[in-house]
């Protein structure tokens, strides 16, 4: 208790949310923060946990953390998960101040009948709609990348949007018309860039022929001009053990694509008295082979928890071919998390970990790629009841100036956000 109480003292911690109604922001590869550090982007909910229906409503908005940290309701959606909430995002090269997030829509729609997303504009109030679905936005805020959220909820269903009558059935395996889309912005208009088919056949392994595909994890750099993103495979969805993985990146428009890593291997969980339910909530996310998490630090690299050459680690790749491999904080950071550089000094690396499996405590971690300290800012509790569907990661986020930090959680027995102040340790020399 002590502890905590002395990290509270150095490391500030803000409530943004008050109750009865609950409040997250989703992923922890955007910020939540307009640009000048004052609007934070939020989810709002009347229940900390349930299962999701198509009919289940958040509503869309803001705190105003210079107004009392009011809440604005500025739209409803029911395109949304827990893990990634509805895809909610600034979009800093428009015109004043507005974000997008995915909705659905009724009608055949664009790439994904009954998906799409809206753009509001919080100076005037006014909202118009797309007719496909986003998974992430490109800085520059002139096109958006898209996959198919029935796909994804299908194949990994944490991350992927429900419907009516359930799971889609005999999905094909790695279809020539579908995979990543790319959405103008301003017209709505859509190009296939790499489909499940072209994955497929690069760089081919025979693992692949019998899996069912998809792509997942996708991020745009600063300056909008490469693209990452995870291929992922499997015979058994039910067994996130069982998913194959590669790290790839391309050019906005397809091409150009390069293979970073690749961790296929065997599987012996495919045996049929495999017991996929005696895997554990987590046991998934601390995988030697697992890759995930993987982000820009700038428009050359890309930090990824992941294995090479051998070991798995936090790595940096370089995105060239035959680019260099750096591990990040060996010996130090030796668990999966939600990683970000510093959006103002790259000295500064933000993470977190999966909760500890006795204790269910997760740790709030900043690490000094300088001197190679890692710093704990917090320790936060998680209900052990909760699963992967609906579990809280804390999704550490940066301010634009980044001096903050943003989190969900659920320590208080409730999904709410929390800003913790880390002026002290950054501004430090």
């Amino acid at each position: 208790m002590t502890q905590a109480k002395d990290l509270a003292r150095r490391y500030p911690i803000h409530r943004l949310g008050r109750g009865p109604l609950h409040h997250f922001f989703g992923y922890y590869d955007k910020t939540v923060w307009d640009l000048d550090d004052r609007l934070v982007l939020a989810n709002q909910v009347d229940c900390m946990t349930a299962d999701l229906t198509p009919d289940m409503q958040a509503q869309v908005g803001y705190f105003d953390t210079r107004d009392s940290d009011r809440f604005h309701v500025c739209g409803v959606t029911t395109a949304w998960n827990w893990q990634m909430g509805c895809q909610l995002q600034w979009l800093d090269g428009r015109p004043g101040r507005q974000f997008i997030y995915n909705v659905r829509r009724d009608g055949p729609g664009g790439l994904y009948p009954g998906f799409g997303a809206a753009i509001h504009n919080v100076d005037t109030g006014e909202t118009r709609h797309l007719d496909s679905p986003i998974y992430v936005a490109a800085p520059n805020s002139r096109y958006a990348l898209s996959v198919d959220y029935s796909r994804l909820y299908v194949t990994h269903e944490t991350i992927g949007y429900c419907e009516p009558g359930g799971k889609r059935r005999n999905l094909p395996l790695y279809p020539a018309d579908d995979g990543i889309h790319r959405i103008d912005l301003d017209t709505g208009a859509t190009q296939l860039l790499v489909s499940y088919a072209d994955l497929h056949d690069f760089q081919h392994r025979p693992s692949m022929d019998k899996a069912l595909h998809w792509v997942s994890h996708i991020e745009i750099n600063p300056s909008s001009s490469r693209v990452l993103f995870l291929h992922r495979w499997t015979e058994r969805v039910e067994d996130e053990t069982c998913f194959l993985h590669r790290l790839i990146t391309m050019d906005p428009d397809g091409r150009n694509m390069r293979l970073l890593e690749c961790s296929d291997h065997p599987l012996p969980q495919l045996a049929d008295d495999f017991d996929p339910t005696a895997v554990g909530t987590y046991d998934y996310e601390k995988s030697e082979y697992q890759i995930s998490h993987p982000l820009w630090r700038d428009d050359g690299h890309i930090i990824v928890w992941g294995p090479h050459a051998g070991s798995i680690h936090y790595h940096l790749y370089a995105d060239a071919d035959g680019g260099a491999v750096q591990v990040v904080g060996d010996g130090i950071l030796t668990e999966n998390g939600h990683m970000s550089f510093s959006p103002v000094n790259p000295r500064w690396l933000l993470t977190d970990t999966y909760p500890d499996p006795d204790t269910n405590e997760r740790i709030l971690i900043m690490y000094d790629c300088e001197r190679q300290v890692r710093h704990e800012l917090g320790s936060f509790y998680t209900d052990p009841g909760l699963r992967k569907e609906n579990r809280c990661d804390l999704h550490p986020r940066w301010s634009r100036d980044g001096r903050q930090v943003c989190i969900d959680s659920v320590h208080e027995h409730e999904r709410q956000m929390y800003v913790i102040d880390v002026s002290a340790l950054v501004d430090s020399r």
